[in-house]
C-alpha cells in the first residue's frame, strides 16, 4: 500500500552549522546545476535508477521522478559560522572547487553569509573563529538559533526546513548522565551543563521547531537518547553519522567482497593526509578519536568475527589521520589489506585513493537532506536507518546493531523507496524466470 506523502510544494530551507569546504562545495555544485552548467555526478537522488517490478518489464525510472522530491530550484540556503565571510570568499579560502566553477555564480555565493555560530572551544580546539554567539546558558544559545530560522524562514518564504551539520568534529565524549531523558538533557542546558555539546543545542533547536535533522559528522548530536526522545516526541525525522566518503566507503565495498568470498583478513592499516580545516581539527587527539571510533567500527559488523572467527577473529585494524597542510582538500589515503586464501597462503591488497574530500561529501549532502524531507513528507519519524548508505556509523534502534554492507544498505534503500509508494520490494531471488519453479 502507497504512503501518504504530503507533496514537496513550496520552498525547502536547508539550514547547516558550519560553512566551510563542504558547505560552499555543495553551494557551488548546486548552483551550477541549475544554471546547468555541471551535471549532478555523484548524487543518487539526481542521477539515479530504481528497478520497478520484473526484471522483463524494464522498468527503471529515475529515483527523482519516481518519488516526490523537492526540485533543486526551490531549495534555500541559510547557516552559521564561527568565520563570518560570505560563502565566495569561504570557497576561495577552501580552494577545492575551481574558479570556472565559482565566477559565474559569484553574486549567489556572495549574497549567503553565516550568522554568528554557537561555538565553545574546548569541544574544537584547534579552531578560534570570533563570530560566535553570547548567552546566559545553552537553553538561551538553542533560542537564538530558533530565533535565526523563524526570521530566515519567513524572509525566504520557506514552507518547511531540514538542519543538516556540516561543522567540525567534535571531541570525543560519549552520552552520559544527562542524556539519558529529554527531562534531564532541558535540565542540563539550563543549567550550563559541560557535557552539552554544540552540535546539541543545534540539534535541539531544529527538532523543537520539527525541522529535520542530518549529522554529517561523527558527534553524538542526535545519536543520544534525550535527542531521540524529542524526535519521538515531535514526530521529527534523523539520521547520521558522519558522511561515508573516502577511505570508509572503499572498506564497505571490498570488506563485503572479501566475506562472501570467504578470504580470510590477517590486518587492515589505513592512514590518511588531509590538509582542510578538518584535517586542522582532526589533528587534535581529542577530536581525532571522534572519527576514529567512527572509521573503526566498520570492518567488525561487515566481517562478524564472532561468527568467523577462523577468518577474521584475530585481524588488526588500525587508522591514522595526519593533517599535511600543502594539501588541502585532496585528501590521499592509503589501505594495506593482509589478507589469506586456500591453505592459509598470505596476499596483500593495497589502495592509493587521490581523492577530494569534499567533493565526495557534496552530492552525500544533497542527497541525505533530500530524502529525510522525503521521509519527513511521508510521515516517518526518529532515525531513519534506511538512509544507512550514506554513513560511516549509522544510527539503529535500541538493540540493533547497525548495517555497514554497502550493497545490503543500497537495497534498504531503494526497497524503502519502493515500500513508500505502495511498489513491490525487490528480493532478487529470480526463480519465477526458470521452468523448475513453475511446475
Amino acid at each position: 500500500m502507497k504512503h501518504s506523502i504530503k507533496p514537496a510544494d513550496g520552498k525547502l530551507m536547508m539550514f547547516i552549522p558550519g560553512m566551510g569546504a563542504i558547505t560552499t562545495t555543495v553551494l557551488a555544485g548546486i548552483f551550477n546545476i541549475r544554471k546547468g552548467l555541471a551535471k549532478p555526478i555523484g548524487s543518487v537522488t539526481q542521477m539515479g535508477h530504481i528497478r520497478l517490478g520484473k526484471r522483463t518489464d524494464k522498468k527503471s525510472p529515475m529515483i527523482k521522478d519516481f518519488v516526490p522530491l523537492v526540485s533543486l530550484d526551490n531549495i534555500e540556503f541559510a547557516g552559521w559560522d564561527v568565520f563570518e565571510e560570505n560563502m565566495y570568499d569561504a570557497a576561495v579560502h577552501a580552494d577545492v572547487v575551481l574558479s570556472k566553477h565559482l565566477d559565474p555564480i559569484k553574486e549567489e555565493m556572495k549574497a549567503l553569509k553565516p550568522m554568528k555560530a554557537v561555538f565553545y572551544h574546548d569541544w574544537v580546539k584547534n579552531l578560534n573563529g570570533k563570530h560566535v554567539k553570547k548567552g546566559k546558558n545553552h537553553m538561551d544559545l538553542a533560542n537564538q538559533l530558533m530565533d535565526d530560522m523563524k526570521k530566515c524562514m519567513a524572509e525566504k518564504g520557506c514552507t518547511r526546513a531540514v538542519m543538516v551539520w556540516n561543522a567540525s568534529t567534535e571531541a570525543y565524549h560519549k552520552p552520559c548522565e544527562i542524556h539519558e531523558s529529554l527531562e534531564a538533557f532541558e535540565k542540563a542546558m539550563n543549567e550550563n551543563h559541560p557535557e552539552v555539546a554544540p552540535s546539541q543545542i543545534y540539534a535541539y533547536a531544529a527538532l523543537k521547531m520539527g525541522f529535520p535533522f542530518v549529522n554529517g559528522s561523527p558527534n553524538y548530536a542526535v545519536d543520544n537518547k534525550a535527542i531521540q526522545e524529542l524526535a519521538s516526541k515531535n514526530k521529527v525525522p534523523i539520521a547520521g553519522k558522519d558522511w561515508k566518503t573516502g577511505q570508509t566507503l572503499m572498506k564497505t565495498i571490498l570488506g563485503p567482497g572479501l566475506k562472501t568470498r570467504m578470504l580470510g583478513l590477517a590486518g587492515w592499516f589505513s592512514t590518511n593526509i588531509l590538509g582542510n580545516r578538518d584535517g586542522e581539527v582532526l589533528d587534535n587527539p581529542e577530536n581525532f578519536k571522534s572519527k576514529e571510533v567512527s572509521k573503526l567500527s566498520v570492518l567488525d559488523t561487515i566481517l562478524e568475527p564472532e561468527n568467523y572467527p577462523d577468518l577474521y577473529g584475530k585481524y588488526y585494524h588500525k587508522v591514522r589521520i595526519n593533517y599535511y597542510p600543502p594539501r588541502g582538500d585532496a585528501k590521499e589515503a592509503w589501505d594495506n589489506i593482509d589478507i589469506f586464501g586456500w591453505l592459509d597462503m598470505p596476499m596483500q591488497i593495497k589502495i592509493n585513493f587521490l581523492c577530494r574530500d569534499s567533493i565526495l561529501a557534496a552530492p552525500v549532502c544533497l542527497d541525505t537532506v533530500l530524502f529525510i524531507d522525503l521521509a519527513a513528507r511521508a510521515g516517518f519519524y526518529g532515525i531513519q536507518e534506511w538512509m544507512s548508505f550514506y554513513f560511516k556509523s549509522p544510527m539503529v534502534g535500541e538493540g540493533l546493531y547497525p548495517e555497514h554492507d554497502l550493497f545490503i544498505q543500497q537495497t534498504k534503500l531503494k526497497n524503502t523507496l519502493r515500500h513508500m509508494m505502495g511498489e513491490e520490494l525487490i528480493t532478487h531471488l529470480g526463480n519465477e524466470y526458470y521452468d523448475y519453479m513453475k511446475d
